[in-house]
C-alpha cells in the first residue's frame, strides 16, 4: 500500500498518527497522479529527513529553504543539529563506539550541481557533515577517510573533541560484557539521511552517522557512499537510505531509486521497487531494518521501510511532521 493510500486511510479514520512538532495541524493534499497515486505531491521548497531526529534537522532546514535558501545550505546545516545531540545515539557526538570504544563518524553530501563530498571513519570531530562539504569545494577529491580525514579537518580549523559520552560509555562497557557482536539496528536508528528542494527548484542531499553500535574498527557502512546512502540528480530527483549500510552498498540503492526515477517511475515506485532489489540480493533481510526516501523535481515523494517502524520526518512551509512509512514485511 502506497504512501498516500496510508495517509488517506488515516484522514478517514480521524487519526493521522504523527507527532506534530512544528508548523500547522493542517493535513497535507494529495495529487491524483495517475498510475503513480501512491505517490504525495507538495510545492517547493520541500525536506525529507529519516527518523525522529529529522524534525529538529527539519526545523533548522526549512528556516533556510523558506527564506529563498540552498538546498544544499539546508541539508548541511539541518543535519548538523542531530550531529551535536548528545541524546542521539546514533549520530555524531552521543553515537555509539565500535567494539574498541571509539566514535567513528561517517558523511556524506552532495549539490545540484553533481558536486559531492565525503568522510569516512573520521574520528573526534564533532560535525563531520561539515567536513564532507569542505572536501567536496576545497579539494580534488570525493572521499577522505581515518586519520587523514582528521588532520584535513584540524587543518581546516575544525575542533578536536572527544565525542564519547558517558551514556555511550556505560552502553559499550555493558556490550563488552558479553561482547555479543550482532550489529542490530531496529533500536539503535543509524544515520541521518536528508533530502531537500529548494525554491529555485533545486536538489541537494546529505547524510552523516556513527554507524552500527560495536561494529569492527575501520567498518564503513553506506552512509559516506555517493550512490549508496545519497544520491542528487537535479535533473531527476534525489534519494537517502538508512539501515543496515551494507544491504544497501550492494545495490547501490540511493543512485538505484534515482535511475528509477529517470525510467519514470514516481518516487514511492522507485523506493519500493528499490526494496524487492535489496530484498533478492540478501537472504537475510528479515534480521534488519531499511529505509529508503526520495524526492523528484516536481515535489513528489516517497518513503518505504522494509520492516515496521521506519520513520521520516516530512517538512513543507506548512508543516513538520513525523510520519510512519509504509514496509514490506507486514
Amino acid at each position: 500500500m502506497g504512501t498516500r493510500r496510508k495517509f488517506c486511510s488515516e484522514i478517514a479514520l480521524g487519526s493521522l498518527g504523527v507527532l506534530a512538532i512544528a508548523g500547522t495541524s493542517s493535513v497535507p493534499v494529495f495529487a491524483q497522479n495517475g498510475k503513480n497515486n501512491s505517490n504525495s505531491k507538495f510545492s517547493a521548497p520541500l525536506v525529507l529527513s529519516t527518523w525522529s531526529h529529522g524534525i529538529p534537522a527539519n526545523d533548522v532546514a526549512l528556516k533556510i529553504l523558506k527564506e529563498n535558501g540552498k538546498a544544499l545550505d539546508a541539508v548541511e546545516q539541518g543535519v548538523r543539529i542531530p550531529e551535536a545531540d548528545p541524546e542521539v545515539t546514533s549520530v555524531g557526538y552521543g553515537g555509539f563506539p565500535d567494539r574498541d570504544g571509539n566514535v567513528t563518524l561517517d558523511a556524506c553530501i552532495m549539490d545540484e550541481k553533481a558536486n559531492c563530498g565525503s568522510v569516512a571513519c573520521l574520528q573526534n570531530i564533532m560535525h563531520p557533515i561539515s567536513v564532507a562539504r569542505k572536501v567536496m569545494e576545497t579539494t580534488p577529491h570525493i572521499l577522505l577517510v581515518g586519520e587523514g580525514a582528521q588532520q584535513f579537518a584540524l587543518d581546516n580549523g575544525f575542533k578536536k573533541e572527544n565525542l564519547l559520552t558517558e551514556k555511550a560509555k556505560e552502553a559499550w562497557q555493558k556490550w563488552l560484557k558479553d561482547s555479543n557482536y550482532k550489529p542490530v539496528n531496529f533500536d539503535n536508528h543509524d544515520t541521518i539521511g536528508m533530502v531537500a528542494l529548494d525554491m529555485q527548484g533545486n536538489l541537494s542531499g546529505a547524510c552523516t552517522t556513527s554507524g552500527l553500535a560495536w561494529k569492527y574498527h575501520g567498518r564503513v557502512g553506506d552512509s559516506p557512499i555517493i550512490g549508496a546512502g545519497l544520491y542528487v540528480d537535479n535533473e531527476i530527483g534525489a534519494a537517502c537510505a538508512t539501515g543496515k549500510g551494507e544491504a544497501v552498498i550492494k545495490i547501490a540503492g540511493s543512485f538505484l531509486i534515482v535511475e528509477l526515477m529517470r525510467q519514470g517511475k514516481s518516487p514511492q515506485d522507485a523506493c519500493e521497487i528499490a526494496m524487492k532489489r535489496l530484498i533478492s540480493k540478501n537472504s537475510d533481510y528479515k534480521t534488519f531494518q531499511i529505509g529508503f526516501l526520495a524526492i523528484n523535481k516536481e515535489a513528489e515523494f516517497g518513503a518505504y521501510g522494509l520492516q515496521k517502524g521506519f520513520q521520516y520526518a516530512l517538512g513543507t512551509k506548512e508543516i513538520n511532521k513525523l510520519y510512519d512509512s509504509d514496509y514490506f514485511l507486514k
